[in-house]
């Protein structure tokens, strides 16, 4: 019963947003950003040895910025060096700033590509919902 009922949501969400027919989301209301999800990698050619010497402060900064809110949750890329951050913060150039501002940032060592997340707006489609709605 619960996987029909996913199966039903995905399929419902993937037919709003237009799959398939090389659109997403262009008729309905724009959603407020809400987080960032921030992808940090290494570019190629860095030692790995220059990015483990700094790592130790890295961590330490990176908790600092859990624990202060900003990070909301945070994980490690499989297969390759680096990291994925959902920011508690609304506005790109802020987080830019604040990821710079880390170890890794301020060395040049950790570049990050900041994607503004949004809450599921086709979900607005479904019977009864309304944009603006709680």
């Amino acid at each position: 019963m619960k996987n029909a009922l996913v199966s039903g949501v995905v399929a419902l969400i993937l037919s709003l947003m237009g799959a398939g027919a090389g659109h997403a989301q262009a008729d309905n209301p724009p959603t407020p950003t809400t987080r960032i999800l921030a992808i940090g990698t290494v570019p190629a050619g860095v030692d790995p040895a220059k990015v483990r010497a700094i790592l130790p402060n890295e961590v330490g900064e990176t908790v600092d910025l859990y624990l202060a809110g900003k990070i909301d949750q945070w994980y490690s890329l499989q297969g390759r060096m680096g990291v994925a951050f959902i920011l508690n913060l609304t506005d790109t150039a802020a987080a830019r700033e604040l990821l710079q501002k880390l170890p890794l940032g301020q060395a040049h060592l950790m570049t990050f590509e900041l994607i503004p997340l949004a809450p599921l707006n086709p979900l607005r489609q479904l019977q009864g919902m309304k944009a603006g709605s709680p």
